[in-house]
């Protein structure tokens, strides 16, 4: 029915570099959810890899076939955010037991905030749950020889090249 919340979610994360475990839960999200909105957070006291308007670019060229995913960069809390989108779920992915416990408290923490806000976990897909975007930037930093090669099984092609950009010296840009 129009103006159901109830079938809006909103996945939520900064997307610094964008992975294909992002995807993963995106792809698999816009199957469960009439309308996903991917909420790139915007940290002031983190210094991030892309600037707000690039990530958007990437996570758009990541999801361009998916007519039901909008993206939007936000910088209050994710209740918040949901409520302004018109969103009734958070959509959470979770890799590794780890995890668990801060989505957990997490979600306690949100429910509390926003009671009529619910949280679903999808839990990564086995080929993706190693990979974060931490280790994605540590590859990126080693050279790009080997690094293009081996990125490709972490972040989506259009990712690549940018990422190795934020890596070169002065000299070989």
């Amino acid at each position: 029915m129009p103006g159901d919340s109830t079938r809006n979610a909103v996945y939520v994360g900064s997307f610094d570099p964008p992975t294909l475990g992002h995807l993963d839960i995106i792809r698999r999200g816009a199957r469960l959810f009439d309308r996903l909105i991917v909420g790139i957070g915007i940290n002031p006291d983190k210094e991030p890899l892309f600037s707000p308007d690039e990530r958007i670019a990437l996570v758009g060229k990541m999801v361009s076939d998916l007519p039901n995913v909008e993206i939007s960069c936000f910088d209050n809390l994710t209740v918040t955010f949901a409520r302004n989108v018109d969103a009734a779920v958070l959509l959470r992915g979770v890799r590794t037991v780890s995890d668990i416990e801060m989505e957990f408290t997490m979600a306690l923490t949100n429910h509390s905030l926003a009671p009529d806000i619910e949280t679903v976990f999808l839990m990564a897909s086995d080929k993706y749950s190693h990979i974060s975007s931490t280790l994605i930037k540590q590859i990126a930093r080693m050279g790009p020889d080997l690094a293009a090669t081996s990125l490709e099984r972490f972040v989506p092609a259009c990712v690549i090249e940018p990422l190795l950009a934020r890596y070169r010296k002065p000299t070989e840009r």
